[in-house]
């Protein structure tokens, strides 16, 4: 991504290479700060209220001073005109500034979206199985903490894989590293559910709101490695990625071994949406 535009709170649109953070931040100290990501389709920030509550309980989670939504949405709009383009990925940032101030900082980034989604969408994405290791403290917290998942992503590559699925020391699928897993079983749509340490993904929702229009009824719970591994097709939903079909677990092909027919129309309900159709 390139970074095209930043806000800051107290101080308006500034150049993308202007410091933007106290070195002593508890941000860059401690990693301690929490964070949302979104798409902005023809210049509407898509689900905005959706993740801005989430930022809110994300930073009430982890103890900072609470998110002030007026704000962000404010520096939303400066960066966006800013940037003047009107697809794009934008990024919120709550840190908590200074240790023991409590005068917490608050960005808004624009930058352009990551090229080559829908090259996965065409070949569909490899996974890798990676062991989880979530804190309850902390799951669904989408804090800038974010080591784990990242390492998680290299152990994919290293593996020759897209991209990683954490399981749970029982074997349960929870998640990936930036996106929610889903798969299909026939006419049903089956995902991990929200009482186990995941993250409430906003396109997760959009999913489930679009299933029963496209035909399929939606099955959460816990469910082990081999439901997925054998399911007739399966699929990834993130925010910027939106939903990608996934053709192959640990070298082994799922369905057919290519992208399916839930996620294809899925993905077109999602674009429906984000147009205001």
């Amino acid at each position: 991504m390139t970074l095209l535009a930043v806000a800051v709170g107290g101080r308006g649109v500034v150049a993308p290479d202007e410091p933007v953070l106290r070195a002593d931040d508890e941000a860059l100290l401690r990693g301690r700060a929490v964070f949302e990501t979104l798409r902005v389709y023809d210049g509407r920030p898509f689900r905005l209220d959706q993740h801005l509550d989430r930022l809110a309980a994300s930073a009430a989670r982890i103890g900072l001073a609470p998110v002030d939504p007026d704000i962000l949405t404010r520096l939303a709009a400066q960066a966006l005109a800013a940037a003047a383009t009107p697809d794009a990925t934008l990024r919120f940032f709550w840190t908590p500034g200074r240790e023991g101030e409590g005068s917490p900082t608050a960005l808004a980034l624009v930058s352009t979206i990551p090229a080559g989604h829908d090259a996965e969408r065409e070949r569909g994405l490899r996974l890798a199985v990676v062991p989880a290791a979530v804190s309850p403290l902390l799951a669904g917290v989408k804090s800038t903490s974010y080591a784990f998942n990242i390492a998680a992503r290299n152990e994919a590559a290293r593996r020759d894989a897209d991209d990683a699925v954490f399981v749970s020391p029982e074997g349960v699928v929870l998640e990936a590293p930036t996106a929610n897993v889903w798969w299909r079983e026939g006419r049903a749509l089956v995902t991990p559910s929200l009482d186990l340490p995941i993250l409430d993904g906003v396109t997760r929702r959009v999913v489930s709101e679009l299933a029963p229009e496209l035909g399929y009824e939606v099955a959460e719970g816990a469910f082990p490695l081999e439901r997925l591994a054998g399911a007739d097709e399966a699929f990834l939903c993130s925010t910027v990625r939106e939903i990608v079909g996934a053709v192959a677990l640990d070298g082994s092909a799922i369905g057919d071994g290519r992208p399916g027919e839930a996620a294809a129309a899925l993905q077109a309900g999602l674009r429906r949406l984000a147009a205001g159709a």
